[in-house]
C-alpha cells in the first residue's frame, strides 16, 4: 500500500497533538475559577492567583526540563517511539488532575504534565527535519503550531461548555483520554521515517530527501547526514547561542496569554467562566493565521530565490515589530472586546515569527543535533517563561497588567536582535576546522 502526500499526514497528525496538548494545558487555567473556589474558599482573589501561579510555574519548570530530557530521547529513539511516549504520559498526568486535592497534588500532576507534554516541540522539530525539504519546512512548522492557536481557540469554550454538563475532575478525565486515542493512528500511519517507510511513494520519498540540501556539506548533491557535533561543540557555536536567547526571549510572550487570559478577563473585567468562554478564544485566532501566514510568506520567499538567511531574518523580524506596539497598547486597552483583539494581533507577531525561530536547529545542523538544539533552546525559553509567570502576581497586584506588557515588548526586542547579532548568516553549520 503506498499513500501519497504521506507527509502531509504525518505534520497533521503532529498539529492533532499539538491541539490536545494545548486543551489539556488550558484546561487548569479556564476551571481555575472553579476549583479554587472549591478548594480555597477562605482565600482572598490575590492568594488563589498566587497559588495558581505557583502551580504554573512549577508546570513551567518542569516543560523546561522536559524540553532538554525529551530533546535526547528523540534524537536516541526517533519521532515514533518518541511522540508515543510523550503523549501517552501526558494523558495519564491529565487524567490524574482529577484526583488532585491541593497545592502539593496540583503541583506533582502538573510537574509530570510538563514533563511530557514537552516532548511535542523537539518531537516536531524533528519530524520536520525527517519529512520535509528545506523549501516546506518553515509551513510545515507553521501548520503545525496552528495546532496551538487552534487548541487555545477550542480549549476555552470546549471547557466552558463542558461546565455545563460535568464536574471539573470529569473535564480532566475526559481531556485526558482523548489524547490516548490520538496513539492508535500515529503508530499505524508512522512506521519509520520517510528514507525507509513502505508507504510512501517513491516520488516523494525522492523529493524530501533531494531537498533537504542542508545535509550535503560537501556539495555533491547527495544526502548526507550534515554536521552533527557533540553538545559541548553544539554549544559552542554562537549560532546555537542565536537560537537559544531568541526562544528564551519570545516565548514568555506566548505564555503570558497562555496562563494569564481567563484570569485577566476574569479580574479586570469581572467575567466569570462561561463568559471567559465567549472571549477568550479569540487571541488564539490571530495565533492560528501568524502560523500560516509566517509559514506561507517564508515559503513564497525561499521559491521566489531569497536565500535562507535573509527570509528566516525578515520574518521573524517582522512578527517582532508587529508585537512591539501592540503590547505597549495592551496598557489600556478600553472595552473586553479591544483588549482581545490587541491579543490576537500580538499572538499573530508571536507565530509569525516562532515558527521560524523554531526551524533553526534544522536549517543549521544535521539530523541527530537537531533535537538537542530544540531542546535547549526549549528549555531556555521555558525557564523564560517561568521566570515570567513568577513575577505576574507581584507585577499585577491590583488588577494593573502594564508592567508585564511593557517586559513583553521589551522581550520582542531582544528576541530580534539576538538573532541579527548571534546568527550573522543562516546556513548550514560546520565543523570550526573546515
Amino acid at each position: 500500500m503506498q499513500i501519497k502526500n504521506l507527509r502531509w499526514w504525518v505534520i497533521a497528525l503532529i498539529a492533532l497533538a499539538t491541539i490536545i496538548n494545548y486543551i489539556d494545558r488550558q484546561s487548569l487555567g479556564v476551571l481555575w475559577p472553579d476549583i479554587a473556589n472549591d478548594l480555597y474558599p477562605n482565600k482572598s482573589d490575590n492568594e488563589r492567583k498566587e497559588i495558581y501561579a505557583l502551580i504554573s510555574v512549577v508546570f513551567v519548570f518542569s516543560y523546561a526540563f522536559g524540553q532538554a530530557i525529551f530533546g535526547k530521547i528523540f534524537d536516541w529513539i526517533g519521532t515514533r517511539i518518541g511522540f508515543a511516549l510523550s503523549i501517552g504520559l501526558w494523558s495519564i498526568a491529565t487524567v490524574m488532575h482529577a484526583f488532585a486535592r491541593g497545592i502539593l497534588s496540583f503541583a506533582i500532576f502538573r510537574s509530570i504534565l510538563g514533563v511530557a507534554e514537552a516532548g511535542n516541540w523537539p518531537g516536531a522539530t524533528k519530524g520536520n527535519e525527517e519529512w520535509f525539504p528545506t523549501k516546506e519546512r518553515a509551513l510545515a512548522q507553521g501548520i503545525f503550531n496552528s495546532g496551538a492557536a487552534i487548541g487555545g481557540i477550542i480549549s476555552i469554550p470546549l471547557i466552558a461548555f463542558l461546565t455545563i454538563y460535568f464536574s471539573w475532575k470529569m473535564i480532566f478525565v475526559i481531556i485526558g483520554l482523548t489524547g490516548l486515542l490520538w496513539l492508535i493512528p500515529w503508530l499505524v500511519l508512522v512506521k519509520s521515517p520517510p528514507k525507509s517507510h513502505p508507504w510512501i511513494t517513491e516520488e516523494e520519498r525522492e523529493y524530501i530527501l533531494s531537498g533537504q540540501r542542508n545535509r550535503d556539506l560537501d556539495s555533491d548533491d547527495e544526502y548526507d547526514e550534515g554536521y552533527n557535533p557533540s553538545t559541548a561543540q553544539l554549544l559552542s557555536h554562537k549560532q546555537s547561542w542565536g537560537v537559544i536567547v531568541a526562544s528564551a526571549a519570545i516565548d514568555p510572550i506566548w505564555w503570558l496569554f497562555v496562563f494569564w487570559i481567563p484570569i485577566y478577563l476574569s479580574e479586570v473585567y469581572g467575567m466569570d467562566v462561561k463568559t471567559i468562554g465567549i472571549y477568550g478564544w479569540v487571541p488564539y485566532v490571530g495565533a492560528m493565521l501568524g502560523a500560516w501566514f509566517g509559514g506561507l510568506l517564508a515559503q513564497n520567499r525561499l521559491k521566489s530565490g531569497w536565500t535562507v538567511n535573509k527570509t528566516r531574518k525578515v520574518i521573524i523580524t517582522l512578527g517582532c515589530l508587529i508585537m512591539l506596539p501592540t503590547l505597549l497598547a495592551m496598557s489600556n486597552p478600553g472595552a473586553p472586546i479591544n483588549a482581545v483583539i490587541l491579543m490576537a494581533v500580538i499572538l499573530f507577531g508571536f507565530q509569525t515569527a516562532i515558527g521560524n525561530i523554531q526551524t533553526l536547529p534544522s536549517d543549521l545542523f544535521g539530523g541527530k543535533t537537531i533535537g538537542t538544539l530544540a531542546g535547549f533552546s526549549g528549555m531556555a525559553a521555558k525557564l523564560g517563561a517561568a521566570a515570567l509567570t513568577a513575577l505576574v502576581p507581584w507585577l499585577t497586584s491590583g488588577g494593573n497588567y502594564t508592567p508585564v506588557f511593557v517586559i513583553g515588548a521589551a522581550l520582542a526586542v531582544i528576541a530580534m536582535l539576538s538573532i541579527w547579532i548571534l546568527c550573522p548568516t543562516i546556513e548550514p553549520m560546520k565543523p570550526k576546522n573546515q
